[in-house]
């Protein structure tokens, strides 16, 4: 049986699971701010300076990510360019350790698509903790496009009650801040009128939607 949850728990949910992902980069955007105000030493307000500058750039990256993918981004049926989306997902993405191949054709698609394949990353990332690559493919094509995320990585394993979770089902257990994004995952697949699925195949762990 499909769980389902009020509205207004959804929307608290998910701005909680907003503000989990911004908590880091803006804190220490605070603690290089003290240090400039505290510290008269060159070397570390210069330390200080690179922090602020990086933990912004994170910040900004995080906002506009979350802004498709949980936000409501336009009017209702609103389109959005999958170029867009591409551009977002690398600055939330592709660091020191992970990197973004993106296969998927640049055009316009209906926004709960677009926000489903960036929630989808999401669940992919989250499954190479150490980082590694994430591939982005398309299934199909046009407007009824589906996608296919492979996550390659050191120890590749599939995030803890993901499957279920997708498939609206919460175990008798409470769906928390911590839970939210993979059963949001899943209402956007089923709006769009696809199954999205986790499992891991040959020491990659994909995330499809078809």
């Amino acid at each position: 049986m499909t769980a389902s949850l009020e509205a207004l728990d959804l929307a608290a949910l998910l701005c909680s699971r907003v503000c989990h992902d911004l908590i880091s980069p803006v804190g220490a955007i605070v603690n290089g701010l003290e240090v400039l105000a505290e510290e008269n030493d060159e070397e570390t307000r210069t330390f200080a300076m690179d922090l602020i500058k990086k933990s912004a750039e994170t910040a900004s990256a995080k906002l506009q990510f979350c802004r498709i993918a949980f936000g409501a981004a336009g009017s209702a049926g609103a389109q959005i360019d999958l170029g867009d989306a591409e551009k977002i997902a690398r600055g939330f993405f592709e660091d020191d350790k992970t990197k973004l191949t993106w296969n998927l054709p640049r055009l316009l698609l209906i926004k709960n698509r677009v926000k489903l394949v960036l929630n989808m990353l999401l669940i992919a990332g989250q499954a190479i903790p150490r980082g590694g690559m994430l591939t982005v493919d398309p299934i199909g094509e046009g407007e009824s496009m589906g996608f296919q995320i492979t996550a390659t990585g050191t120890n590749a394993r599939v995030p803890p009650a993901a499957p279920a979770l997708l498939a609206g089902d919460t175990g008798g257990e409470p769906v928390d801040a911590h839970r939210i994004q993979p059963f949001y995952t899943g209402l956007l697949a089923r709006d769009c009128g696809v199954q999205v699925g986790v499992v891991l195949q040959d020491n990659a762990v994909v995330v499809s939607a078809k």
